[in-house]
């Protein structure tokens, strides 16, 4: 269950914020093509959540074959906490990459001075899935 949570709702987090941002960049590519490929900053960023619950999935699942004592509560509960930690995190962040990828894109069309500060925000909405996945990590090799 752990592994289907982080992947499913890292993946969703991924597809919001790649379908918000890339209609802002379709509708902003329409005004100034040269724009287009700086534009596509937030939908590499969301696709990138999307490898975060890929590796705790694994991560997960190498774990329950891994074991031939026996797979504990203790165990089971970890890797449960290790994916919705993730699959959380990475939904959150994937929203929170749509939403800033969508207003900046379309305002960097009218004022390009506002790429730089366009970046430094979505690397922190991007710090959300990964402090999630440090912390899923930590969550995943406490195991007995």
């Amino acid at each position: 269950m752990g592994a289907t949570l982080a992947m499913s709702l890292t993946a969703l987090g991924a597809a919001y914020g790649t379908a918000k941002a890339g209609t802002a960049i379709s509708t902003a590519g329409t005004f100034k093509p040269d724009m287009v490929m700086k534009s596509l900053i937030p939908v590499v960023m969301a696709g990138v959540l999307a490898i975060y619950g890929l590796v705790a999935a694994v991560l997960i699942a190498y774990d329950i074959d891994a074991s031939n004592k026996g797979y504990s509560p203790t165990n089971g509960y970890l890797d449960l906490g290790c994916g919705i930690c993730v699959g959380l995190t990475g939904l959150a962040s994937g929203y929170a990459i749509g939403v800033v990828g969508d207003a900046c894109v379309r305002e960097c069309v009218q004022q390009q001075k506002l790429y730089i500060g366009m970046v430094l925000i979505l690397i922190f909405c991007e710090v959300i899935g990964l402090y999630g996945l440090i912390v899923g990590l930590m969550l995943s090799t406490k195991k007995n």
